[in-house]
């Protein structure tokens, strides 16, 4: 089983927005690439821009993870991005205020258009705004432990900092990379922990934001080649404005079962 990453077009079709896994071990085609219109935040915010987030407290995953559990990957998966750019995430209550980024865990229709599809299916949807969401189906076997001691989860467990690491690159502004090494990179393995950000991923986000002056990125070239767009998709969802621009885009992951 193959855990694949795409954008919605305006029909609601999910596209393929990387070259096919073979293509891209073969090294062809683009890296990584941004949304429409690089767009990323850019409200007026002290330096380095703060961002709150919230985690829903009845994110307990069919109470097989608590909510703790959940909260700390969450945690990891941001922090993984904090070290790179000058942004700081700051964990708040669900209920308190309006955080920028809301993170939840529903089943089927949710009331936000795109409703889940159950096991083995679509995995998560982030909706990459200044009224940031990021939902995962809460149907899907996740887990905290892949390969250790979470020994409970079968073949088809699904790593959660895994895909929270990429949906947060989405929230960012990235699109995906054709680079198999990058967190980035459409298809991720059940069973299977990625979340150490790549050069690759560190190179377009830098692009985005600059870089924490904390940071040291020796890979980190001065001048890219222009990305590839990845497609948006249609205006009724939800929108993130970047300058005069208002960019619409759903990124979903997408679980595939694979039969031979």
């Amino acid at each position: 089983m193959t855990k694949r990453c795409g954008v919605a077009d305006g029909d609601g079709m999910f596209v393929t927005v990387s070259l096919s896994a073979e293509a891209a071990s073969a090294g062809t085609g683009s890296r990584f690439t941004f949304l429409d219109d690089q767009p990323r935040w850019t409200r007026s915010r002290p330096h380095p821009r703060v961002l709150t987030y919230a985690v829903s407290p009845t994110a307990t995953v069919g109470g097989y993870l608590p909510p703790e559990a959940v909260r700390a990957a969450f945690r990891s998966a941001f922090a993984r991005w904090a070290r790179v750019i000058p942004v700081e995430f700051v964990e708040t209550d669900y209920d308190h205020g309006k955080p920028d980024i809301m993170v939840g865990f529903y089943e089927g229709d949710h009331g936000d258009g795109s409703p889940f599809d159950g096991r083995y299916g679509e995995l998560a949807h982030a909706y990459a705004s200044e009224d940031g969401h990021i939902h995962f189906d809460a149907a899907e076997h996740w887990s905290v432990d892949v390969g250790g001691s979470d020994t409970d989860t079968g073949d088809s467990a699904v790593d959660l900092e895994t895909v929270a690491t990429h949906e947060i690159g989405h929230i960012l502004g990235l699109g995906h990379s054709s680079s198999p090494e990058a967190i980035m990179y459409p298809y991720i393995d059940a069973m299977r922990r990625k979340v150490e950000l790549s050069a690759d991923d560190i190179d377009g986000v830098l692009l985005l934001y600059g870089s924490n002056p904390r940071f040291r990125h020796e890979q980190a070239r001065e001048h890219h080649a222009p990305p590839r767009s990845v497609p948006s998709v249609s205006p009724g969802r939800s929108s993130w404005h970047a300058g005069s621009v208002s960019l619409v885009c759903i990124v979903l992951v997408m679980l595939v079962t694979l039969v031979k």
